[in-house]
Formats: C-alpha cells, sequence, structure tokens
C-alpha cells in the first residue's frame, strides 16, 4: 500500500483557510433594498425592518428583564421606548454581533439626572445568550438591550447602517 504525501505548505494552508472560512461566517453581505427604518413593537416582540414600500424583514425578540415601561436609569432592566437611532456596531460583541442604538437622548439624560441617577446606555440589538440558545426561548433576558439570534444579528448588521431610525413602541 503506498502512502499519500501531502506538503507541509498544503496542509497549512488548507487548515488556515477552513479555520479563517469559520471567522468570516458571521460577517454576511446584503445588497437588496435599503433599510429606511426599524420599527419595534415590545408588546408584541417584533422588530421590523422597513424599505422605503414595504416591511423587508421581520423578527420576534426578547428584550430587557423588565419590560414594562420606558428605561429610565441604569440597571432598570427596561428597554426604551421613543425614537433613536443606530449609531455604532460591535462586530466582537459578547452576543455575537450588535448594533448599538442612540439611547440615552437628551430628555432621558435630564429625565434621571432629576432624579438623581444615571440613565444607563449601552443599549443593542445583538444576538443570543450563548451559543446554540434561542433568546426567544428565555424571553426577556436581557438588561434593557433586544435579543434577535445570532443568525438573525448576522442579517441585520448586514443589512441596517448607522444613522437608521428606529422607532421602539409600548
Amino acid at each position: 500500500m503506498k502512502t499519500i504525501r501531502f506538503p507541509r505548505r498544503a496542509v497549512l494552508l488548507g487548515g488556515l483557510a477552513a479555520f479563517l472560512s469559520g471567522c468570516a461566517g458571521k460577517f454576511r453581505s446584503y445588497d437588496g433594498p435599503e433599510v429606511t427604518r426599524l420599527r419595534l413593537y415590545k408588546g408584541q416582540r417584533l422588530l421590523f425592518l422597513d424599505g422605503s414600500d414595504r416591511v423587508l424583514q421581520t423578527y420576534p425578540i426578547g428584550l430587557g428583564f423588565a419590560p414594562q415601561g420606558h428605561k429610565q436609569f441604569e440597571g432598570d432592566g427596561r428597554t426604551p421606548e421613543g425614537t433613536y437611532i443606530v449609531d455604532k456596531r460591535n462586530p466582537e460583541s459578547t452576543y455575537h454581533l450588535s448594533v448599538g442604538i442612540s439611547y440615552p437622548n437628551e430628555a432621558d439624560i435630564a429625565f434621571a439626572a432629576a432624579q438623581g441617577l444615571s440613565p444607563g446606555g449601552d443599549i443593542f440589538i445583538h444576538g443570543g445568550p450563548r451559543p446554540g440558545i434561542d433568546p426567544t426561548d428565555i424571553r426577556d433576558w436581557t438588561a434593557g438591550c433586544i435579543a434577535v439570534t445570532d443568525r438573525q444579528i448576522e442579517d441585520i448588521y448586514a443589512m441596517v447602517k448607522d444613522g437608521t431610525p428606529i422607532h421602539i413602541f409600548a
């Protein structure tokens, strides 16, 4: 029986290519219609990505651990309500990927300050709590963020650009 030998370089390059293809998997591309706004309905646990003339995508969501009412203070477990914008993204998020929401705005800051408290911040739409766990099966587990599955945040991350408005309703 003849032994097949592979050059070391071929084995190393093949292994590197396999590794990199797994790493690049969370970054998707999107060349469809522009997402012009996001609408989030907390009571229905739904996030809509709207285009100029139709809904492009709909996702079930999880919310903060105390979802009733507008976020007022750091640590209250609520998800904000109102109009904000997508203002940042985190490709190294603890929760797979994430896109940030511009909470707190001036009114949120003023309200919390009047109470002598911090309004909190770092509100994101992000992936699941652990690989293989569907965040919509663990309802309302975040500290105030909006949770979707890892696969869904990959799509949202590709589709939604910074500066896109998000309207969050009760």
